[in-house]
């Protein structure tokens, strides 16, 4: 754990962290339709109702979270206020909004549902007592305002439903573009990042949940990185992609007898001027606010892609960062969009598929 003496103090939550602009509401109602119509024709396509982003599954795991004992005062907050063992279901992903062959690069998502928290309800009307933090394999948004996403989401919907051709020379292209901007010195731009996505394995990647939430009294992000060796030792290992499931079939592979640890840190911030709340694409650095270890993510052996499991994640969970507690809101104009669209995209889901959405109590509600 980092040096607390060399820490700036971080900055308090107040409702005032966040600024809604005069056409937020306006923006979120086009936003919101223009991602239902995408919807709709991928269901036209696949005749079954699939997610508007993060549309394919790559496994589902149950395991437990372990907060750790011991944490200074400004990291015992909300679930982690004193150490306890939670179960937990994950689901790991790919980005589009559409079902691709994993020959195309992709971002990887990461979504942790922590089952059996207290506190006051964002989503009453969701059900159930979970909490779920919602990750990426890059820190950051390209787009990271809710003006700047409504510019981008033409973009993103074209490539998410461009034919696969199209798409893996799109990606090769952004690659080689990455690598000319690192050799110049430069960091290359989030949206450049996203494009230039490899075929890592996705159990090796670090995933973050990108933008801010509320930590309690204060303000984070999460972190969530390998910790045990074996999944360390797969972190920038390429999966052969032979196969359209090559990622399923890699993470099906790992968990049929092995298992995974990883560390969830929380990055506090220490200053809204340089880690702002409202720009998810600004990158919180390390050097002014480390993150820190707050707990300890475990999952054991297990069958990962079972056509049980399978169905289960698809169809009858849902993931969504306002099914939670207050101290853990999320906050920033990304998030507050995600509100609306996120419950779009669970009702028509389910309603198409003709299956409830169901918030599990206990680990065991997840099938085998």
């Amino acid at each position: 754990m980092s040096d607390q003496r060399n820490l700036a103090s971080p900055v308090l939550y107040a409702p005032s962290v966040e600024t809604v602009d005069d056409d937020e509401e306006r923006l979120t109602r086009e936003i919101v339709e223009q991602m239902a119509a995408s919807n709709r024709c991928a269901f036209e396509r696949h005749r079954h109702a699939i997610r508007d982003a993060h549309a394919k599954s790559n496994g589902l795991i149950v395991g437990e979270l372990e907060v750790h004992a011991g944490l200074p005062a400004e990291l015992r907050q909300g679930i982690f206020a004193e150490p306890k063992t939670y179960a937990v279901v994950a689901r790991l992903s790919s980005a589009p909004g559409d079902i691709h062959s994993d020959k195309i690069p992709a971002p990887r998502g990461f979504a942790l549902k922590v089952i059996g928290v207290e506190g006051e309800r964002l989503s009453p009307d969701i059900g159930g007592s979970n909490q779920d933090f919602l990750m990426v394999n890059f820190p950051v948004l390209a787009f990271g305002t809710i003006s700047k996403y409504k510019t981008m989401l033409s973009l993103l919907e074209a490539n998410a439903h461009a034919p696969d051709t199209f798409q893996r020379l799109v990606a090769g292209t952004a690659r080689g573009a990455k690598e000319v901007v690192e050799a110049l010195g430069m960091t290359p731009g989030a949206t450049l990042e996203g494009l230039a996505r490899d075929n890592h394995h996705p159990l090796g990647e670090t995933y973050h949940t990108q933008a801010a939430i509320r930590f309690g009294a204060y303000i984070a992000k999460l972190a969530l990185k390998p910790a045990s060796a074996n999944v360390r030792a797969l972190a920038g290992q390429p999966v052969p992609v032979s196969a359209d499931g090559a990622m399923r079939d890699a993470v099906s592979a790992h968990f049929a007898s092995h298992g995974a640890e990883y560390e969830l840190s929380a990055q506090l911030c220490t200053d809204l001027a340089t880690m702002p709340v409202e720009d998810a694409a600004v990158l919180w650095r390390e050097d002014q606010s480390p993150h820190r270890p707050i707990a300890t993510l475990r999952f054991g052996a297990q069958a990962s892609a079972s056509p049980g499991r399978q169905v289960h994640g698809d169809d009858v969970l849902s993931f969504n960062p306002w099914n939670g507690i207050a101290a853990h809101r999320p906050l920033g104009g990304i998030m507050r969009i995600r509100r609306a669209a996120y419950e779009r995209s669970s009702a028509y889901r389910h309603t198409m598929n003709a299956r409830p959405r169901v918030e599990p109590a206990q680990a065991q509600d997840i099938p085998d």
